[in-house]
């Protein structure tokens, strides 16, 4: 009978690896596929004219929208990072448990994660663009941005905090640390990795945001001399690309260089995830 019971016991462990593995390869032979489709159609259209300083009709250049994208992600981190990260330090560290205020400030955290882009679109074009007389412009577009990845930011950090044991806090508490001590040199230093994997997240949705910045950025090809100038990103470049329907080649050379760029970031941030993981654990 027990022989039975564990053979049954072994058949769906092994039936649950199998789903596993399979959901696994599945996600990665998917997201294989699109990569590989667009460096199939877009390496060979990857010219130097496509990389020029100046957009024209004839060179389609993604080089500005490149730059915007960048300066776009610097913009809208440096907004969102620093209210997220503090916010989420007040809920998790500050905070009484079971505080109604915790609890309605989750509540629309959650809410602002599941509202659709083009929603945090038409906001960002009636309140900033119109309210503040920002026009489009890199300003309103990150601001709009921040809006949209804070939720993301702060979900993140608070689960990094919750992660660092009490055993840190009470250890730093005894050697007669004040709370903001502990916080900045203790608690902080090690969540780093997870508000990094945060600030990861927050980054993607940057660069593949669309539907909100054509409402609030704008879609002029042309670098951005200031906040102040419209701005238009990769994402709106490779849509107004694709509308015009001429230039289909060009549009999947510019998605390999997003590509590119994108899992650069990505590699970038997790290297100094793991760095700053690696001396938490040796200091």
């Amino acid at each position: 009978m027990v022989k039975k019971i564990q053979s049954k016991k072994r058949k769906r462990i092994s039936f649950g690896q199998i789903v596993v593995w399979t959901s696994a390869l599945l996600t990665v032979g998917i997201a294989l596929a699109i990569v590989g489709i667009i460096f199939w159609k877009g390496i060979p259209y990857l010219t130097p004219s496509l990389f020029a300083w100046t957009y024209t009709s004839d060179n389609v250049s993604l080089m500005p929208a490149l730059v915007n994208t960048l300066l776009m992600l610097v913009v809208s981190l440096s907004i969102a990072l620093p209210v997220g990260v503090a916010g989420s330090v007040y809920l998790v560290e500050y905070a009484a448990p079971g505080n109604r205020f915790v609890h309605l400030v989750n509540l629309m955290v959650d809410t602002l994660a599941g509202i659709p882009s083009i929603v945090y679109g038409l906001f960002g074009a009636l309140f900033f663009v119109q309210f503040f007389g920002m026009g489009l412009s890199l300003l309103a577009g990150a601001l709009t941005l921040s809006i949209m990845v804070l939720p993301t930011i702060m979900k993140t950090t608070q689960e990094a905090l919750r992660e660092v044991p009490a055993l840190y806090r009470e250890g730093s508490y005894g050697l007669g640390a004040g709370k903001l001590r502990t916080i900045t040199k203790i608690v902080l230093p090690a969540a780093l990795p997870g508000i990094l994997s945060g600030a990861i997240l927050a980054a993607g949705r940057v660069f593949g945001e669309s539907a909100a910045l054509i409402f609030t950025a704008g879609t002029l090809a042309q670098v951005a001399g200031s906040v102040t100038d419209s701005a238009r990103t990769m994402a709106v470049h490779l849509y107004a690309l694709s509308q015009e329907g001429l230039f289909l080649n060009e549009t999947y050379a510019s998605a390999a260089v997003l590509i590119v760029v994108v899992l650069l970031m990505n590699g970038l941030a997790s290297w100094l995830a793991k760095k700053a993981e690696r001396r938490r654990e040796h200091g």
